[in-house]
């Protein structure tokens, strides 16, 4: 008896590829994407002075269609494609047809599918990095930095933990979703990008209020929502795993928040929403390396651990530390991801459940949280375990840290890397000729309807009102 029409394989649906399978993992991608474009685009316009709103979000909007044509054309490859080195693939493109329509290196879909999950795991890591930067890069080095730093410190990554012929992927590294990869990558890279771009002006960096924070709140909103793509799409199947990955990531990021905000409460008096988004920020990154490889009680505990570890490298080590003090990290990403993922890649190395990673990873199920080996009295491969998290950490600062300043070394050879001081005293209108509100008229700037009245104030004070008599100043 032949199968139903809807399950019978044919050109369009051939028989390694199933249906479902393909259709979450285009789902999950395009939850990833929104994380980035709008999410990422409304968090940073809303978090940033009014001045720096479109700049921000056009930052991360450049970064995202920038990485899509890089990495078809040579990113995919060299961070999935065969192997040149042990820790990076072989240039080619990712364009041809009968390429597209093949079976992925994992799963049952095909390769068109991969690549553009990939991808938006690729682009979200720039945009992440350009959080370090906002109100300050010249955006044409910026222009420049996102290929170069895609093509030369991403895809090492990438291939060296995740592709299957890569080194520590091989060696038994656990980064479920992008711990590594995405999140101290881009804490890492940030923070050095940060260093050789320089600070932003003395006033912004003493005072940066939020324009909008309902609006930086919505886009945290898709950022967190848009995790259960993030994480649920990695074990490139739709299985139990992938449902533990997800229930374990929201767990994370609310124990995570709910702490944060109330180490807020007890040492300021206050709870901030910015706090708790910068605790929901911490605990989704906490997970990511360990989502489907540990139990939900471990996930509280995690967020417990990336809401506190985090508030107190940025509320008290930073304060005391002249390096953090020096380096202008307008998101805070260095803490928020940096030291967020590391913490998350040592507590996998703790709490990974052996039944749970051979669910991952099949073939690996040597595969032992530290904790576990204690258990079951088997201490080599649980310290082997936590040795391997310990040296993917210190190879992926390394490789951010040279990389990431050799691109800016050679940006700054073409433009500057930091905008004038001029430019950055007015921001988006210098940087653009564009302002984020109109807020009177028909949109037109104040200062074109009513002479040279300045506008640009970042205070929310008013300035100047239209009257019937002409302008007002209050």
């Amino acid at each position: 008896m032949g199968l139903p029409s809807n399950l019978a394989p044919d050109e369009a649906s051939p028989y390694w590829m199933n249906k479902g399978d393909n259709a979450w993992q285009l789902t999950a991608a395009t939850l990833v994407g929104l994380q980035s474009v709008p999410g990422l685009i409304i968090l940073y316009g809303g978090a940033v002075k009014k001045k720096w709103a479109v700049n921000s979000a056009f930052m991360a909007l450049y970064a995202f269609a920038s990485v899509l044509v890089c990495w078809v054309c040579w990113g995919y490859r060299l961070s999935f494609g065969d192997k040149l080195i042990p820790i990076w693939g072989k240039v080619n493109v990712a364009l041809e047809q009968d390429y597209l329509l093949q079976q992925a290196f994992l799963g049952m879909f095909p390769n068109a599918t991969m690549v553009f999950f990939q991808f938006v795991f690729a682009a979200i890591t720039l945009i992440l990095i350009a959080g370090a930067l906002l109100g300050r890069m010249n955006f044409y080095a910026w222009m420049l930095f996102v290929p170069l730093w895609l093509t030369f410190s991403y895809t090492v990554g990438a291939f060296t933990i995740w592709s299957t012929n890569g080194w520590l992927s091989t060696a038994g590294l656990i980064d479920y979703s992008g711990g590594y990869v995405i999140h101290l990558s881009s804490g890492v890279a940030g923070f050095t990008a940060a260093y050789w771009v320089g600070p932003r002006l003395n006033k912004d960096r003493e005072s940066f209020p939020p324009n909008n924070i309902i609006l930086m709140l919505f886009g945290a909103g898709l950022l967190w929502m848009g995790w259960t793509g993030f994480n649920g799409g990695d074990p490139y199947v739709v299985s139990v795993d992938a449902s533990l990955a997800v229930i374990n990531t929201h767990v994370c990021a609310a124990s995570s928040l709910l702490t944060w905000s109330l180490l807020d409460v007890i040492f300021f008096g206050k709870p901030s929403v910015i706090g708790a988004v910068q605790g929901m920020i911490t605990g989704l990154v906490c997970i990511t390396p360990a989502a489907g490889v540990v139990h939900n009680w471990a996930a509280i505990i995690m967020g417990m651990c990336s809401g506190s570890i985090p508030w107190y490298t940025m509320m008290v080590v930073h304060k005391k530390s002249e390096l953090l003090q020096k380096v202008d990290d307008t998101m805070a990403v260095f803490h928020t991801h940096a030291v967020a993922g590391t913490l998350g890649g040592i507590l996998t190395g703790l709490f990974a459940n052996p039944h749970l990673c051979n669910l991952f990873y099949a073939k690996y199920a040597k595969y032992v949280g530290l904790f576990y080996a204690f258990h079951d009295g088997n201490y080599h491969t649980g310290f082997r375990q936590i040795g391997l998290q310990l040296i993917g950490v210190v190879f992926v600062i390394v490789l951010n840290v040279v990389m990431t300043s050799l691109v800016c070394i050679i940006v700054q050879f073409f433009v500057p890397l930091r905008m004038t001081e001029e430019d950055m005293e007015i921001g988006d209108e210098a940087a653009h000729g564009e302002e984020a509100y109109a807020l009177w008229g028909d949109g037109e700037r104040l200062s074109q309807a009513f002479g040279n009245v300045r506008s640009d104030y970042d205070d929310g004070v008013v300035r100047a009102l239209p009257t019937k008599k002409g302008v007002q100043m209050v």
